[in-house]
């Protein structure tokens, strides 16, 4: 992709080609990390990380995000001399024939990647992912305003999407950041998710009076989640202990990739909120 996006601004000189050669430059940069990622996420947990190197991932996707924002500087900058120095574009069709060809090759790749992400539920895939698509979106405004120069002869809307491709990549770059540090804060699942944790508790501790104090997070493909399990005083641990193992049991066939930690509490610690066992 990279190659024939190159070749298409080679041959034409456009500056709006140029920004998505450019791009596609932060592509392979970006998959390299992700790469680099994925090999550090799947090591297991050791004495230094007892829970394991998942986070990996969002880092990488952090350091995406960042080199998105430095090829939108350097497209900003070429927009800039285009806009000073405009110039008629060389062989426009055919640099249009070989960044279409690309794009469709980028289309049908995001969407591996996006299906793969899901599957696995990895950030790095996912940031990849959605990162390729933007790139599609990019490339096919890129493609209009091109068109429009050869149509239309105006030599300045070349530059002109070239800017307007900057902002969009400013934008794309941004929100990757914003999602990446979310999970390196260990930002809270989506409402949906807790949901189900809370009825997965509520349908398996039969014995138990109330869960409360739930806490979750993510890291990478895995979560983790803790709560207290208030239990009559009178119980015996061996049966406090059975109750515990049905929940887990029943975390690991509905939510295999959450890892889960109970507390358990005799019924005066009751806060009477949180998940009321029925």
């Amino acid at each position: 992709m990279l190659g024939l996006k190159g070749a298409a601004w080679w041959i034409t000189g456009s500056a709006a080609l140029y920004s998505d050669a450019l791009e596609t430059v932060v592509n392979v940069a970006a998959s390299v990390i992700a790469l680099y990622a994925l090999h550090i996420a799947g090591r297991p947990a050791d004495r230094e990380h007892p829970f394991g190197h998942a986070k990996a991932e969002f880092l990488a996707a952090a350091v995406e995000g960042a080199l998105i924002l430095a090829a939108a500087a350097s497209i900003l900058a070429g927009a800039w001399r285009a806009w000073q120095h405009p110039h008629g574009l060389d062989t426009p069709l055919r640099g249009l024939a070989l960044n279409g060809v690309a794009t469709l090759i980028n289309l049908g790749w995001a969407f591996v990647l996006l299906r793969t992400a899901k599957a696995a539920r990895s950030p790095a895939l996912s940031a990849d992912g959605r990162h390729l698509l933007a790139d599609v979106a990019n490339s096919v405004g890129v493609a209009i305003g091109v068109g429009l120069v050869i149509v239309t002869g105006r030599l300045w809307l070349d530059a002109a999407v070239a800017a307007a491709t900057a902002v969009y990549v400013v934008w794309s770059g941004l929100r990757l950041i914003g999602a990446s540090v979310g999970g390196l804060m260990d930002e809270a699942p989506d409402q949906a998710t807790i949901d189900k944790i809370r009825d997965v508790i509520s349908a398996n501790a039969d014995g138990a009076i109330e869960a409360h104090d739930l806490r979750t997070r993510a890291a990478g493909r895995q979560s983790f989640l803790e709560f207290h399990l208030v239990v009559p005083g009178t119980m015996m641990v061996a049966e406090a202990h059975e109750i515990c193992d049905r929940i887990e049991a029943a975390f690991r066939a509905e939510m295999a990739h959450l890892i889960v930690n109970i507390h358990v509490e005799p019924e005066h610690k009751a806060k009477h909120h949180g998940v009321v066992v029925l």
